[in-house]
């Protein structure tokens, strides 16, 4: 793989480092199956020949141990929270960068120089705008339409207008089609939000940044000078950034299974957008926001917290702990001093929500419940209080993680249309159904 400018992206090897035997104890068939190695992380066994020398499948429901591409863009290492983006910490990519930074490293491999920072940036930033008949698509959803069911809808209708960047094979199609992926996301995801409130659309602005141009366009109206806080600016490129991928969690493998079949760009992106919509994945910070509501008041905290204890009770809290992270996640500490200094740049003291938030997170980081059991408060706990705060709805927050994440799954898509060794998705089953019957004509059946 090569960035745009022709230098290769780097890229370690696999290594076979040994083999593992596994021996069938019913045939008493002994077998050798490769043991593989990146360059971190758990080994892997290659089973690809499994199959054909046994007989057998692997069966791992959920995929949570099987391997299923070789990567070089983001490594998790859950037990030591740990995020690494093409080997950078989460942590320096968030204190020193901007997301377009954030999004050149991903897409091409490096952190960008000066003059490659401000090309990228015009490119982007003169993307922004959408088809104007794209546009019309809003008016055929309903007005009270959950803006995710929306973007499902426009952006997979972006393969209808751009025809010239559908070619997967082309590699300067691919690269244009990411590129304008990463630009309208943000108009898109506005016009989303003032198509459920019922304001106009605002055209994007190419004098500002892109969480500012994004702001601008969501809270902006024609009638007056809307001006963007730089803190709150500030606060949206985190947000972005610590969203920006995660691996091969279920929104990117579903982007790498429907890239595999050869479909346009713009589809699997919509296919990830369908996927993140889901609460076990993408909707976590909006749950933390209706445990607020159903916590209701600080006062009865102790209850709900006796509640969570409790494994017998269905009751959980929301935004604490992490499926990956066994650790503190790396991206909660960035995201709680930026929460701080949102509700201090808004003047939020008194708002029942965040203070039942704030006390929540005092009782986990210091109870020893959910220290012992590393229930530690996680980046959706602190962006569901920042965007409320900022005066998104919940219906808007998972719209704002898929935007974010768009790069992640673009140049995961085009690490994969990239891979010699990329073949179509064909997960295999353990099937359960009924082994064979005999057809019965219509009229003999009871």
């Amino acid at each position: 793989m090569e960035s745009s400018k022709g230098r290769p992206v780097w890229r370690g090897e696999v290594k076979k480092v040994g083999t593992i035997t596994v021996t069938d104890d019913t045939t008493g068939k002994t077998i050798k199956l490769p043991l593989l190695e990146g360059e971190t992380g758990p080994r892997a066994i290659d089973v690809r020949k499994l199959y054909a020398e046994t007989g057998y499948f692997t069966f791992d429901p959920g995929f949570t141990s099987t391997a299923s591409c070789e990567s070089a863009i983001t490594y998790i290492d859950g037990d030591e929270g740990v995020l690494l983006h093409r080997g950078y910490a989460i942590q320096d990519l968030a204190e020193n960068c901007d997301y377009l930074e954030v999004c050149h490293l991903l897409l091409r491999g490096e952190l960008p120089n000066p003059q490659q920072k401000e090309d990228f940036e015009r490119t982007i930033t003169y993307h922004t705008m959408v088809h104007e008949q794209l546009s019309r698509f809003y008016s055929g959803f309903r007005r009270d339409a959950h803006p995710m069911a929306v973007m499902c809808g426009v952006t997979g209708a972006l393969s209808a207008f751009y025809h010239d960047s559908t070619d997967i094979l082309d590699p300067r199609q691919r690269m244009i089609a990411a590129h304008r992926l990463i630009a309208k996301m943000p108009t898109m995801a506005a016009m989303a939000y003032k198509y459920s409130v019922g304001q106009p659309f605002m055209y994007p602005r190419n004098d500002l940044s892109y969480a500012e141009n994004f702001l601008y366009m969501t809270f902006g109206t024609p009638c007056e000078t809307w001006k963007v806080d730089p803190v709150l600016a500030r606060a949206m490129d985190k947000i972005f950034i610590l969203h920006a991928d995660h691996e091969q969690n279920a929104s990117t493998s579903t982007v790498r299974l429907a890239g595999s079949s050869h479909a346009n760009p713009f589809a699997c992106i919509a296919s990830g957008i369908a996927a993140l919509w889901g609460p076990a994945h993408g909707g976590a910070n909006e749950a933390v926001l209706l445990m607020l509501e159903e916590i209701g008041s600080v006062e009865r905290i102790p209850e709900f917290i006796k509640r969570a204890k409790d494994k017998n009770d269905p009751f959980r809290l929301m935004g604490f702990g992490h499926r990956v992270y066994k650790n503190y996640d790396p991206r909660a500490k960035i995201m709680r001093q930026t929460c701080y200094e949102v509700l201090d740049v808004m003047g939020i003291k008194d708002e029942p929500h965040l203070a039942i938030a704030m006390e929540l997170e005092k009782i986990a980081l210091e109870d020893p419940y959910f220290v012992e059991k590393k229930l530690y408060p996680n980046v959706d706990f602190y962006s569901g209080i920042i965007l409320k705060a900022m005066g998104f709805p919940t219906s808007m927050f998972t719209v704002l993680f898929a935007l974010a994440r768009t790069v992640g799954w673009i140049s995961q898509w085009q690490e994969m249309i990239e891979d010699p060794q990329q073949k179509i998705g064909r997960p295999r089953q353990l099937y359960t159904g009924n082994p064979g019957r005999a057809f019965v004509p219509l009229n003999k059946r009871g």
